[in-house]
């Protein structure tokens, strides 16, 4: 069974500057809401495997040494088994969602982010029956971190999405022509083409780096989710102009809060995104 996963941050991770130098045999104490929901949620006990992890990659695999340090319920204090620096994917897989009554449209995020999406763009589209507006989209974006934070621990991942700011439509075509211009592919999900989703082209993977070389921004596969009404056909003209390509999922319609999962899971097993590291020679 995976150990729990628990997000760590430089202000909840002691000692101070612990992020950056804790190695193997290091004994660090993780704090605030995280350690708590460790202590009195999840029950962990002295002994268990955690993995502690930023968001960014860093995972620090732990064996508790104390659960509910110095007699408190917000800190566990751990010590470190190994560190590992996980890479970014070769592909930036990215969910493009419009905004969607009820609760449809996190749901989509989660799935996706279980899936492995790395970025996600709210986009308000002329059919959206939901509106973000003034402190509305701020509330709106942070509600959509905290689910992809979350779903990112059950996943296990040491990479949590980042949530970008909401776009209009106008905003989201002047970002998917840099997007094509950067050698990234972004699709369209509609249900009146007829290309497939499994033949849409996809971006060429840079060069192989040396380890530890990250300084390549890897390119962007991008799937766009339209509301419960659909995307209008301006929108998708637009969209189309920009650089973005039509691609039809399947035989049936989907909800807004399954159809990009879907097609991002379908996308990251034809990129190989799924597929098993390979053993080193």
């Amino acid at each position: 069974m995976t150990a729990p996963v628990f997000i760590l941050t430089s202000q909840t991770l002691e000692p101070a500057g612990a992020t950056a130098t804790a190695n193997v045999g290091s004994l660090l104490t993780l704090t605030g809401t995280e350690a708590r929901h460790a202590v009195t949620v999840r029950r962990i006990r002295t002994g268990e495997r955690v993995d502690l992890v930023d968001g960014a990659g860093l995972r620090l695999v732990c064996e508790v040494v104390q659960a509910g340090a110095e007699g408190r319920k917000d800190r566990l204090g751990v010590r470190v088994v190994e560190r590992l620096e996980e890479p970014p994917t070769p592909l930036r897989l990215t969910l493009v969602q419009a905004l969607a009554k009820g609760d449809r449209d996190e749901q989509a995020v989660e799935t996706a982010t279980e899936i492995g999406v790395d970025l996600v763009l709210p986009w308000q589209a002329e059919r959206c029956v939901s509106v973000w507006k003034g402190p509305k989209a701020a509330k709106g974006r942070e509600r959509w971190q905290a689910t992809a934070q979350e779903a990112a621990k059950q996943a296990r991942r040491a990479w949590v999405p980042v949530v970008d700011a909401p776009r209009s439509t106008k905003q989201l075509c002047v970002w998917v022509a840099e997007v094509v211009q950067a050698g990234g592919v972004v699709l369209v999900l509609h249900e009146e083409v007829t290309a497939p989703v499994g033949g849409a082209p996809l971006p060429v993977l840079p060069a192989v780096q040396e380890e530890g070389d990250h300084t390549t921004a890897s390119p962007v596969l991008a799937v766009i989710v339209g509301p419960e009404g659909g995307i209008g056909a301006q929108e998708t003209a637009a969209l189309k102009a920009a650089g973005a390509v039509p691609v039809r999922l399947g035989p049936h319609v989907m909800r807004t809060a399954s159809a990009g999962p879907v097609a991002l899971a379908v996308l990251a097993q034809r990129a190989g995104l799924w597929d098993p590291p390979q053993e080193q020679g």
